[in-house]
């Protein structure tokens, strides 16, 4: 099983890589959010008692698009990334997009 999701991850990653050179001088964003900009919702999506999240990466989360973001709910895990609160973000944020079902 881990196998087939790091095959998975890797799958991810190469389309990301992909749709960056595609995009050309655009910076690479997946879902509306920037590659380089992953990592400002870490601490809140990670460990078993997270912090709160903070003001950019609530930013950011306002900016996603949350059913892409579905697509990407397996692969979390292998990122050390908490689905449950990955998905909880959105309403703790105060997000105006409802979240699609597929990811709950």
């Amino acid at each position: 099983m881990a196998m087939a999701g790091e095959k998975f991850l890797v799958h991810c990653l190469l389309a990301m890589l992909l749709i960056a050179l595609v995009e050309g001088a655009k910076e690479p964003a997946v879902c509306n959010i920037p590659l380089t900009k992953l990592d400002l919702c870490r601490p809140a999506v990670t460990g078993e008692h997270p912090p709160p999240p903070t003001k950019q990466c609530c930013g950011l989360i306002k900016q996603a698009n949350l059913t892409c973001l579905c697509d990407y709910k397996a692969a979390l895990p292998a990122m050390n990334i908490n689905p449950t609160k990955a998905f909880a973000l959105p309403k703790i944020c105060k997000c105006n997009q409802p979240i699609p079902a597929k990811c709950n």
